[in-house]
């Protein structure tokens, strides 16, 4: 006989299978085939580590998975199951995993004639008076069999049959009670001892039985039986009652006299264990004697005999119920569970089937199951007694990597009863967060000229993901700076996220400059953020003060003219000095480290002019040498010296003759007009010389510009910083304008050149012959005063911001 039933509940497919099988079952014998009659592959049995569970009866069952084959694990015998219960059934379930399924399984346990009816007792004895009437009754040991149905008791025979005859009854609980009825009058004279043969037969194949053998010993007068009040008496007992309860009482009365209306009372029940839970007393109260559990049985029917001492006797039958309490708790079963989860799971994902069982009864054992709070699970039930634990919310690993679920199953008696089971449940991480950097943006510093290869600064980035997932690399992510790549300038650790140096950096080049890092995780797909980091560049007093004026030159002469008349505190000159460092790297400070006479000439320390601190005399020489140090503010300080030629004179040819003492000038020719002309053509020449060099090297710039550019190598191009003074912050000072006299009269001079300098500039080039000539002529032609001249400035003279005469 096979069965099967299919229900779809919540994503998990809960069938029933039945089968029927004869008891005593050798071991190995076949079931059936489950696999076939649930419609499973094999190959998903062994996937799905198929297992049995069924309780405490879990040796007799057994499945073989390679087959998919349920066999005998061990002979059931059905009497030791179940008693005398019917239909007898083995309840298993059968479990599945990934995806979990469960299926329900019966196998009922048919009887078999393997037990002879058996009487508790091998003989009776009865006493009975020969006075004893005809029809009188005697209540004969009933006969048990554990088999069932035509297997069990069905009739008794009583032989010889000369004096009485047997009487069976049939009881409501199936079972049989025989009587002995008297047919025939005792005569003790005739027969003093009569032995009987009472025989209890089965009705299985083969048929079985059992016998007792019954004396009786013919009494002498007592015609009168006992007789009950009422033929069945009716109790209610609770299973917590304590032993010694008085659960009913019982009476008979006799209608003799003496001895032989005197009636006691005995359990006519032969099966021990009534014997052992009730007791009987003279008096006919029926006594707990031992505890009794209405989960095992519900009622109990006990035959009680009154017997007088003549051996007459009557029957009665007590039915006693037993009342349930809410004594059990229930009973959890886990079937399947999951180890472990993903975050991503979706709802109602199952996660544990348990069965729940309560062996009371009614209200006693229904049973409502519940989880703890604040857990994204629930609890369903999917049957009459299999609970589905499932998730109802999405999980996040990083809020909660792990559960402890507490399964609380309760009772619905009073007191309520309940039971608790805890699974723990791992939630498996998916990549689903992204690297965060502790800031939005870094900025860093680092001082110019630094050995490469030295680290910077460090990125960090934290990701809430769990191993692999949230390993963090650190890339560098391509960029340029002045169209050089990025990865030239610095590098990046992709594990520690250490930012090193590539290159030296140079302040004067390049500032600043800034970067793109992406932080980027294990998990696969990946998941990264980026982060903009800004290195800032610190300068370091490593240029020293360049000298713009005056230019040291290296055949020619410069000298500043001072008159004779000049007051204190009069302008020479201004020395012009930048540093192309920054910060207090750059504030410059000019000091007078040598001169001809100290006592003539003093330095501004901040602005470098040259000034007289005394009135010039007769006495001061023409030719004045200072020597004029540059420092910066740096630590160390670096500095620049330069040297300013200074005469002290009213005119011209005083100043010649003085420097005309060279050993250079050799000659001196008084045809001034012919050294005019000489001179001119020179100042041509010179001027087209200059003209056509400076314009090849304006060519040779450009193409090497051009070269660079195609090039591969860094082209930062070069401005010496602050030397146009817009902001108000470097070291060259707001344009000077100065008039140049070329005449003891300066004030009258027509020519005006503007420039950074002194008033009064000369150049003297003692390689030169006629010089003085030639002074003297341009002199002349100057102090025309219809005819004023203004002499365009050449490229040295714009270069150096200075009219080179």
């Amino acid at each position: 006989m096979k069965t099967c039933l299919l229900i779809l509940n919540l994503r998990q497919i809960i069938s029933t299978v039945s089968y029927s099988i004869p008891e005593e079952m050798s071991k190995g014998s076949l079931i059936g085939n489950i696999a076939q009659d649930l419609g499973l592959d094999i190959k998903r049995l062994n996937a799905g580590k198929a297992r049995i569970h069924m309780g405490d009866n879990a040796e007799y069952i057994q499945l073989n998975k390679e087959r998919g084959l349920l066999t005998i694990r061990e002979k059931i015998d059905r009497e030791a199951l179940c008693a005398q219960t019917t239909p007898c059934a083995l309840h298993l379930q059968i479990a599945l995993e990934d995806p979990i399924e469960i299926f329900s399984v019966t196998v009922e346990i048919t009887d078999k004639n393997d037990n002879a009816p058996v009487f508790e007792k091998e003989e009776r004895r009865f006493e009975i008076s020969e006075s004893a009437v005809v029809g009188s009754k005697f209540m004969l040991e009933k006969a048990i069999d554990p088999d069932i149905g035509l297997n069990g008791l069905q009739s008794y025979s009583l032989k010889p049959s000369d004096n009485f005859i047997l009487k069976v009854h049939s009881q409501s609980d199936g079972g049989k009670r025989a009587e002995m009825i008297l047919q025939k009058p005792l005569d003790r004279e005739k027969e003093e001892f009569i032995s009987l043969l009472l025989t209890a037969v089965d009705g299985g194949e083969p048929q079985r039985s059992g016998t007792m053998q019954i004396h009786i010993t013919v009494l002498d007068v007592n015609d009168n039986a006992p007789v009950f009040t009422q033929p069945i008496y009716k109790a209610t007992v609770q299973e917590n009652s304590v032993k010694g309860t008085l659960i009913t009482k019982v009476s008979a009365s006799d209608a003799d006299k003496g001895s032989n209306g005197e009636v006691s009372y005995v359990i006519g029940n032969s099966v021990r264990s009534i014997l052992e839970i009730f007791h009987i007393n003279e008096d006919g109260e029926l006594i707990l004697n031992g505890p009794i559990n209405y989960e095992k049985t519900k009622k109990y029917e006990i035959d009680v005999e009154a017997v007088d001492r003549g051996g007459l006797s009557d029957s009665c039958k007590v039915i006693i119920d037993v009342g349930d309490i809410n004594d059990n708790s229930p009973i959890i079963k886990i079937i399947s569970t999951s180890v472990s989860i993903g975050e991503n799971s979706k709802s109602n994902t199952v996660v544990a089937v348990m069965s729940v069982s309560d062996p009371d009864s009614e209200e006693n054992g229904k049973v409502r199951c519940a989880i703890n709070k604040n857990t994204p699970f629930t609890i369903m039930s999917t049957s009459s007694n299999l609970y589905s634990l499932v998730t109802d919310s999405e999980l996040d690993r990083e809020t909660a990597s792990e559960y402890n679920i507490t399964v609380t199953c309760s009772d619905e008696g009073v007191p309520s009863l309940s039971s608790s089971v805890t699974l723990t449940l791992q939630i498996s991480d998916v990549n689903d967060n992204t690297p965060v950097f502790e800031r939005s943006s870094y900025q860093a510093y680092i001082v110019e000229n630094n050995t490469p290869g030295v680290s910077i600064f460090t990125v960090k980035a934290r990701d809430a993901d769990w191993n692999q997932n949230a390993r963090v690399s650190y890339i560098l992510e391509e960029s340029s700076v002045n169209g050089v790549p990025i990865s030239s300038y610095v590098s990046v650790s992709a594990d520690s996220g250490v930012i090193h140096a590539v290159r030296s950096f140079d302040y004067e080049q390049i500032k600043d400059f800034q970067f793109c890092i992406k932080a980027q995780d294990g998990g696969s797909p990946p998941l990264s953020s980026n982060v903009t980091v800004k290195i800032l560049i610190q300068d370091q007093n490593d240029n020293p003060p360049q000298v713009l004026y005056p230019v040291q030159t290296g055949g020619s002469m410069v000298a500043e003219m001072v008159p004779r008349s000049a007051d204190v505190g009069y302008l020479v000159t201004k020395v012009v000095a930048v540093d192309v460092d920054s910060g207090q790297n750059a504030w410059l400070s000019y000091k007078l480290q040598k001169a001809t006479d100290r006592a003539l000439f003093e330095v501004g320390l901040q602005n470098g002019e040259i000034r007289t601190i005394r009135q010039v005399t007769d006495k001061d020489a023409v030719k004045q040498r200072l020597t004029v140090i540059v420092e910066d503010n740096g630590q160390p300080s670096r500095s620049a010296t330069v040297i300013v030629n200074v005469a002290v004179a009213d005119s011209f040819p005083e100043v010649l003759s003085e420097f005309t003492e060279f050993p250079h000038d050799k000659e001196y020719n008084d045809n001034l007009t012919f050294y005019l002309v000489l001179a001119l053509a020179v100042v041509s020449f010179l001027f087209i010389t200059c003209l056509v060099v400076i314009i090849s090297v304006k060519i040779y710039r450009w193409r090497q510009s051009r070269i660079l550019y195609h090039s591969s190598l860094p082209v930062i191009p070069y401005y010496p910083p602050r030397y146009s003074d817009t902001l108000g912050t470097g070291t060259l000072p707001h344009v000077y304008n100065y008039e140049v006299c070329r005449t003891t009269d300066s004030r009258k001079s027509d020519i005006k050149v503007g420039r950074a300098g002194s008033q009064n500039m000369l150049i003297m080039d003692p390689s030169t012959t006629g010089t003085m000539q030639r002074i003297q002529s341009e002199k002349n032609i100057l102090d025309e005063p219809d005819s004023p001249l203004e002499f365009p400035p050449s490229p040295a003279a714009e270069a150096h911001m200075r009219p080179t005469l």
